[in-house]
């Protein structure tokens, strides 16, 4: 399906898909900003400033949006992640311009009223504390924190409480003004549109609207690793887990779809976005052959997304109670090994294709993940590399696989993370 492309004249991409099975259609607005844009001392500012954009403007005051939506038949929500964030409502295609003139409204004129941002500060700090109760949560920011010495991926997307705590209110409007505006922004239609209605929609609401200020850019570059490293977390907790991360390839990279192709065999094929898809193991992959059927983890997967620089390629098991973190350490880095010296084979790899053929299918069944997949794809490369990227997993030979397996998954390019329960303090 084809898509339409035009830039207004402030710089603001406009993504149009008309899709006609049902009378539906979903605007999505995505800014390149995200945690790997952040300054020191500014982590979580990004997500922050996401929930500012909810709070209210002159026009529509805090609340109206989800009365608007709702009263419209429609859904909406926001997010932000390492490399954007990005905002969606999807509506009755007859009421899609609502949405336009929502999202144009906040672009330029959100309050940030002083009360609003602490009790944002509030709810965001309980949030940060609410997952710290997750054993999880610790372990992957000690493996991201590791991981990452130059880059911006070192910092959780929600930010160091020190860092929320000391955030004002002047720091967030400007945050806003600087990377919120056309320029850095693009917007998404798809659905029972017609593209040129639209696209003057999208010119009455967006288009007089200023372009906004020069971009500060991230020059941060992550070295190459020169060895394995190593954090333990010990922390009351229900059970032992195991993290593995490897410093992998972009998603410009020419690797990068062998990559992902090396993440099905290993636990099956997902939707290509930082959601994922599908289970988190298929019990056809090896790591749930190798590590759940012989019950030394409760759960065990891989993991790798597409991002704007090199990000990690994760192995994670929770740890059967039988048994110790140490042993699952051994058979994950095991089931590397085995196709580091000995590849895949040619059934495996007509198995996992399949596989991920079924779930960018699945993932492109609605209008609101087709445009979830277009934006993405636009702010990380190009809106189209969203087209080729079958193509990209067809090309993929077994030896490609083996090849990336032994380039990148390696131990000098390892960081190797294990949480440890203790006794609950009394």
């Amino acid at each position: 399906m084809k898509i339409h492309a035009h830039t207004l004249a402030n710089g603001m991409l406009v993504l149009i898909r008309e899709v006609h099975s049902a009378p539906v259609a979903t605007s999505w607005i995505w800014y390149r900003v995200g945690s790997r844009n952040e300054p020191t001392g500014q982590t979580g500012i990004s997500h922050w400033v996401e929930h500012m954009l909810f709070k209210g403007t002159p026009a529509v005051p805090r609340g109206e949006i989800d009365r608007l939506i709702a009263r419209n038949g429609g859904t909406f929500n926001g997010f932000t992640w390492v490399d954007y964030t990005a905002y969606y409502e999807t509506l009755p295609a007859d009421r899609i311009e609502l949405a336009l003139r929502l999202e144009a409204d906040r672009m330029v004129n959100a309050l940030f009223e002083p009360d609003e941002v602490e009790s944002e500060r509030t709810v965001i700090i309980a949030e940060l504390e609410g997952a710290a109760n997750y054993p999880e949560t610790w372990l992957d920011e000690a493996v991201k924190a590791s991981a990452f010495t130059a880059h911006p991926y070192h910092n959780p997307v929600i930010g160091y409480k020190s860092d929320l705590l000391a955030m004002t209110r002047d720091e967030l409007y400007t945050y806003y003004q600087t990377f919120y505006m056309p320029k850095n922004a693009v917007l998404v239609i798809v659905g029972d549109v017609d593209t040129d209605t639209i696209l003057r929609q999208a010119e009455t609401h967006f288009g007089s609207l200023p372009s906004g200020p020069s971009l500060p850019s991230v020059r941060a570059v992550e070295p190459e690793p020169q060895g394995e490293r190593r954090v333990v977390i010990r922390r009351p907790g229900p059970a032992q887990y195991v993290q593995i991360g490897f410093l992998a390839p972009d998603c410009r990279h020419p690797d990068f779809a062998a990559t992902v192709v090396l993440d099905a065999v290993l636990s099956g094929a997902k939707a290509p976005s930082f959601m994922g898809g599908g289970a988190p193991t298929n019990r056809s992959a090896r790591i749930y052959q190798g590590l759940v059927e012989t019950e030394l983890a409760a759960a065990a997967w891989s993991s790798f997304m597409p991002t704007r620089d090199p990000y990690l390629f994760e192995l994670s098991a929770i740890v059967s109670e039988a048994h110790s973190a140490e042993e699952v350490e051994t058979a994950l880095l095991h089931e590397l090994v085995k196709i580091q010296q000995d590849g895949i084979t040619p059934n495996e790899l007509a198995r996992v294709l399949k596989q991920m053929r079924a779930q960018l299918a699945y993932s492109l069944e609605s209008v609101t993940n087709q445009a979830l997949q277009i934006g993405m794809w636009e702010v990380l490369d190009n809106y189209q590399r969203g087209e080729t990227l079958l193509e990209e997993l067809a090309a993929v030979e077994a030896a490609d696989v083996q090849r990336v397996a032994q380039t990148y998954l390696t131990s000098n390019r390892s960081v190797i993370g294990t949480f440890l329960p203790t006794a609950e303090e009394l």
